[in-house]
């Protein structure tokens, strides 16, 4: 009887495991997807139609389509009785008609380029996928309520606002730290990213420089004619161009020294046709040297403007 009893709790207990298990398991055996895309994409405004374009809904179209909706009123709009989504309704009545329709949408926010501490700049992109996330979980509940479950899949990223707004962005400043940008949305069953990953970036050599000048040597003019072609062939890129100083004065004369033969570089670049937007320049005076300041040949190395595309 002790034997039957001790095989009875065991069976027991490892039947309530396995029910336990196949509660805890999505359903459908679906792995659940974060709606996180990490990095921040370069894109531009006119790389998408506007949302008014749309003759009609076709889920056959495979153009992505920007919205500037305000993604942030979701959370008041869906607990409204009779919810009003503005912009967004011609979208989602459409969804609803169609039985067969479906659309992925992309929460997408942007930093103010004006903000340069990596730090804080690190503690806005935290915080706009936190709000992001927290607008679209409210539309989530909604659309479920609303049987809309499997028509629309939710994303968040975070884009390059300077390169998304182009050269309008010096005509129309904005002093928010985090940038409601709007929805980029994507019609059709067909599985496809809304961004694209480029992991293929080139490397440049350092130019450098004669102690105390800043002047570009000759022998350095047929890698800035590389790095120009190269700009100017993959123009979703752009350039970071940081100079450099050995520890010979003060800290304001190396400050202004490495200040001064970044921006020539970036002259140099004008030169060659490469658009102003896409060259950022910073002075680094003599942080991170690559070579011994005590020796001559230490400090050549430190002279110098460092390539960075982004």
């Amino acid at each position: 009887m002790k034997k039957y009893l001790i095989c009875f709790a065991i069976g027991a207990f490892l039947l309530s495991c396995a029910t336990g298990m196949a509660q805890s398991k999505p359903k459908g055996g679906k792995k659940q997807q974060s709606p996180f895309i990490e990095g921040r994409q370069k894109v531009r405004q006119d790389d998408y139609d506007s949302i008014w374009k749309f003759t009609n809904f076709s889920t056959k179209d495979t153009k992505i389509y920007f919205l500037p909706f305000d993604y942030m009123q979701l959370p008041v709009i869906c607990g409204m009785r009779k919810p009003d989504f503005g912009d967004f309704t011609p979208v989602l009545n459409y969804l609803q008609k169609s039985t067969r329709a479906t659309m992925t949408a992309c929460a997408v926010f942007a930093i103010n380029p004006n903000i340069e501490d990596a730090d804080t700049r690190e503690e806005l992109a935290e915080q706009g996928r936190q709000d992001a996330y927290k607008a679209l979980k409210a539309f989530d509940e909604w659309k479920q309520r609303k049987e809309m479950r499997n028509k629309i899949t939710l994303q968040v990223a975070e884009i390059d606002y300077k390169y998304f707004k182009g050269n309008a962005y010096y005509e129309e400043q904005i002093d928010d730290p985090l940038i409601k940008v709007g929805l980029l949305l994507y019609f059709g069953s067909k599985k496809k990213p809304i961004f694209t990953v480029d992991n293929d970036v080139r490397t440049f050599e350092d130019i450098r420089f004669f102690p105390n000048d800043a002047t570009i040597v000759e022998s350095w003019i047929p890698a800035i004619d590389t790095l120009a072609t190269y700009l100017k062939e993959n123009e979703r890129k752009s350039v970071l161009l940081s100079g450099y100083a050995d520890n010979q004065g003060t800290e304001a004369y190396c400050i202004g020294l490495s200040r001064q033969r970044a921006t020539e570089v970036k002259k140099a670049l004008l030169m060659r046709g490469v658009d102003k937007d896409r060259i950022e320049v910073e002075a680094r005076g003599d942080a991170d040297p690559i070579g011994d300041n005590n020796t001559r040949e230490g400090r050549l190395k430190n002279n110098r403007v460092a390539i960075k595309i982004l």
